[in-house]
């Protein structure tokens, strides 16, 4: 699902995390992950409950701070900046509105779909685009417009996330994401709250992104669209990468912990 022509013209990792550690208290979530991510690419992660794969999507968006190790998006460090300190190069956290602007490359599906009750469809994707961009409310309307109608839900502008399905609703959210025109789309299991009869529709939209040449990392249980659509599977397990390559480690594991896995879930 590589895009060619953008891979190859582009040679900084769209993500690259080096040694990343991430610890709540005693609790050592992440013990030193490197992974990278080139641009255009889709890279799945794979993994039991508990084995830090959310904690790494949030990590990368900055939702988390690292407790070691480094993360770069597009080349550039986020979180820290080096500083000259009295003929010294030093890290210093970065501020609020340093951290927004890096953000910003970023898009994030959550498994809930965190909607406005209160708002139309067309009204919870405006609502970023016109606070957080500052766009004018018509231009905002008609991005909305279009990203809705991207993701299937043109005839669905007006409705109240009440009146839509899980699925429907999740796809409100993809495309609430795409309207901030993100260069990476994090998908942190997003079809995990979704009855089964509703996981395709959301599949679908991602494969189709996927097939545009967005740069994808998607944490995930569904083993068919990994297969179908990653670039790049990373199988992690107790905070740490166990097994990584393109998408025939599925049929072809190596590792036991991989192999059990995938047994319990296929």
């Amino acid at each position: 699902m590589t895009n060619e022509t953008t891979a190859t013209s582009k040679s900084t990792p769209a993500v690259k995390a080096v040694q990343v550690h991430k610890a709540f208290g005693d609790l050592h979530v992440l013990k030193g992950v490197d992974m990278t991510v080139e641009p255009g690419s889709v890279t799945v992660i794979l993994g039991p409950s508990g084995s830090g794969k959310s904690t790494l999507l949030r990590l990368i968006n900055q939702l988390e701070t690292l407790t070691g190790g480094s993360i770069e998006v597009d080349g550039e460090m986020i979180g820290y900046k080096y500083v000259e300190k009295k003929g010294q190069r030093v890290l210093q956290t970065l501020n609020d509105k340093e951290v927004a602007a890096q953000r910003a490359k970023l898009g994030m599906v959550f498994q809930r779909f965190n909607l406005f009750p209160h708002m139309t469809a067309l009204e919870n994707v405006m609502e970023a685009p016109v606070h957080v961009r500052h766009m004018g409310k018509q231009e905002a309307r008609e991005l909305a417009i279009h990203e809705l109608k991207r993701v299937g839900l043109g005839e669905r502008l007006d409705y109240y996330p009440s009146q839509l399905s899980g699925g429907q609703q999740q796809r409100v959210a993809i495309a609430r994401a795409l309207a901030m025109k993100p260069e990476i789309m994090l998908f942190d299991e997003p079809t995990s709250a979704l009855d089964p009869e509703l996981v395709g529709e959301v599949l679908n939209v991602m494969l189709e992104l996927a097939r545009e040449g967005m740069t994808m990392i998607v944490v995930t249980h569904e083993i068919g669209f990994a297969r179908e659509v990653a670039d790049q599977i990373v199988f992690m397990d107790g905070g740490v990468v166990v097994e990584q390559g393109g998408p025939e480690i599925i049929d072809n594991p190596t590792e036991p912990r991989f192999k059990d896995f995938l047994q319990h879930v296929l």
